[in-house]
């Protein structure tokens, strides 16, 4: 055994004892580390040291070298690249090797148009030029053959071998869920992050929406924290920016074409009518619109944003926007 294993583990309890203390200095003391049993872990470690990377294999410390079924994929260790650490993980009895890697990037000039995009739980994004992304609800399309997979489990004998080979089909089949949800993720963030120079997107409280009865199931399937997340990143890579418009922007409510703010829209209207110009649009379409006219509002944030080179801005930088805002909370506040 390679003694970077135990000693990475400690690094890693060192590290989060450090942010706790941090926290709680600040007066949060949320955030203290959990125990991690050998039984229920994640199952990874990580190693540093020698590590060489060839067409078909990779050379561990202690391991040796040991063959990749994915062929070309992981950087090989060069003047531009440099290998610091590689991750050990198994997932639904598959092993998988990550490299932690120093590379200096060049950032493209990307020039594409301003858009807004509307996540939802139909569709995985509404973008305001009119592109639609399916949501592929990887969930709902197996819960079926997954409640049964675990009512099978459930009669198994513990510690059986048919209950070790029910449990090894349902993680093969959770992990099935998580690469289609993920894959449409990355494949819809990184279209926009290569393609589009400005995204505005939604400032959305997940873990409100989370406590909902009825949707709950929906919103954790479909990812939107993960959402942006991954175009947090990939804006930096890309070369584009990322507007986080406030939680409070009435983005649904509001009619893109005259500003008519409505009171009331329930969840289940799909199509958003405006009584004062007489307007009628898809609720996610006019909603994209609305979060266009967000990143048109802080131009000149944006503006500075690229001479300075610094943190993406948000709504809460630009005054005018704020001073709309404000305006908004008073009148429903009022009301």
């Amino acid at each position: 055994m390679s003694k970077c294993a135990p000693q990475e583990a400690l690094r890693n309890l060192d590290r989060a004892f450090a942010h706790f203390f941090r926290r709680l200095k600040n007066g949060d003391p949320r955030g203290f580390p959990k125990f991690k049993s050998r039984k229920y872990g994640i199952g990874s470690f990580r190693l540093t040291g020698t590590i060489r990377v060839f067409p078909n294999t990779i050379q561990l410390p202690r391991l040796g070298r040991l063959r990749l079924k994915e062929q070309g994929y992981l950087p090989a260790e060069s003047d531009q690249v440099h290998i610091l650490s590689a991750t050990l993980s198994e997932k639904a009895g598959r092993w998988f090797v990550s490299l932690l890697v120093q590379e200096t990037l060049v950032v493209p000039d990307n020039r594409g148009p301003v858009v807004g995009v509307d996540v939802g739980l139909h569709r995985l994004a509404v973008v305001s030029d009119g592109t639609l992304y399916e949501n592929p609800q990887a969930l709902l399309r197996f819960e079926r053959k997954l409640k049964r997979m675990q009512r099978s489990l459930a009669r198994k004998r513990r510690g059986s071998r048919n209950r070790r080979r029910m449990v090894r089909r349902l993680q093969r089949l959770h992990w099935r869920i998580t690469n289609i949800r993920r894959d449409a993720l990355h494949q819809v963030t990184s279209m926009l992050a290569r393609t589009k120079a400005v995204i505005v997107v939604e400032d959305l409280n997940v873990e409100g929406m989370k406590q909902h009865p009825h949707l709950a199931k929906a919103v954790t399937n479909a990812g939107f924290f993960e959402f942006r997340r991954q175009l947090v990143y990939k804006t930096a890579w890309y070369g584009s920016q990322l507007v986080v418009a406030p939680r409070f922007y009435p983005s649904s409510k509001r009619c893109s074409q005259c500003g008519y703010i409505k009171e009331n829209l329930a969840l289940s209207v799909r199509v958003f009518g405006c009584e004062r110009c007489g307007v009628r649009l898809d609720r996610d379409v006019n909603a994209s619109y609305n979060l266009v006219a967000v990143a048109v509002s802080c131009t000149e944030t944006l503006n500075a944003w690229r001479e300075t080179g610094g943190d993406s801005p948000s709504v809460g930088q630009c005054p005018s926007m704020m001073q709309e805002l404000n305006t908004i909370q008073g009148d429903v506040l009022d009301g």
